[in-house]
């Protein structure tokens, strides 16, 4: 088991050990989290590296990560626990099949730990012999307030009750990541329990080292054309701006196809990779997409 950072350059260290290239803002509260036991609450664009950044956690401490995906509609049954009804209906069918039943022992027997299913929540609190899991419950914002208002008691005090069980704690408090894609504002309440940090979306010198590590087969060359050129594009008028994510994506796709550097063909043929949404994609095409790619070229000859 890995030990926690002792220092913010640990924690910098550490993330880019696991191929995360972190700058020292997010370092610094990364290292803070993990010194004061807090949960670390992420927001910013879709595609920005939020998910890796936890990943990249436990991967490089060694420890077990556990992801809860959120989504509308989600409940206790598939986030915390649910008991197995199907084991529970043939316990008692045996044991009426067997004659005389003792009620209370039968009851007791039904809501222990044999027919308790746990759910990422409750698995975070288990105790693990290679050190607490990072715990990473992903696009909060996705779920209904009335879940964001249960995770106040595991965020709180780390600890689940259960009705017919009690209340189960953390033997080790875990790494809890948050994420948020800010398609609705979080409650300040779950807010307070955590530490904060805005992802936004890296400068090129960042980028075109996330890319070197990322996607080593891409060409120096080409890389950094694909850097400026995404950089160049996040400053128009797109419904959705390209994240880090599908610029990795498209360094890839542009790898298979052989490319060692950008021309306008290239581009327009593979917006698709890039964009997301048919609107900003026709508006990129054609002489858009050169007027972006000569401009981007050119403040990165002016800036070499």
């Amino acid at each position: 088991m890995t030990a926690l950072p002792a220092f913010i350059d640990d924690a910098l260290a550490l993330l880019e050990a696991a191929g995360y290239v972190a700058d020292r803002p997010l370092a610094t509260v990364l290292f803070l989290a993990l010194r004061m036991g807090r949960p670390l609450f992420l927001e910013g664009e879709a595609g920005v590296g939020k998910t890796e950044i936890a990943k990249a956690l436990s991967a490089a401490l060694s420890r077990r990560l556990i992801r809860l995906q959120c989504y509308e509609g989600l409940d206790l049954a598939a986030a915390v626990y649910e008991w197995n009804y199907v084991g529970q209906m043939m316990a008692i069918r045996l044991a009426e099949a067997g004659g005389a039943v003792d009620r209370e022992r039968l009851e007791a027997e039904l809501f222990s730990e044999r027919y308790l299913i746990r759910r990422p929540l409750l698995q975070a609190l288990e105790p693990d012999p290679d050190g607490a899991p990072v715990l990473l419950v992903d696009e909060l914002d996705r779920a209904d307030e009335a879940f964001e208002a249960f995770l106040l008691e595991v965020l709180s005090d780390f600890q689940i009750t259960i009705p017919e069980f009690g209340t189960v704690k953390a033997a080790a408090t875990p790494i809890v990541i948050l994420t948020s894609n800010r398609t609705r504002e979080i409650h300040d309440a779950l807010k307070r329990r955590c530490l904060y940090h805005w992802v936004d979306y890296p400068d090129a010198a960042r980028e075109l080292a996330i890319l070197r590590a990322r996607a080593p087969d891409a060409p120096e060359q080409l890389s950094r054309q694909i850097v400026a050129f995404v950089q160049a594009i996040r400053r128009e008028d797109l419904f959705k701006a390209p994240g880090v994510a599908e610029t990795l994506d498209w360094a890839s796709a542009l790898v298979e196809l052989d490319a060692v550097a950008l021309d306008p063909a290239l581009v327009s043929d593979t917006l698709g990779v890039l964009l997301k949404y048919q609107d900003d994609i026709q508006a990129m095409q054609g002489g858009k997409a050169r007027q972006v790619l000569d401009g981007a070229l050119s403040e990165m000859r002016s800036t070499a």
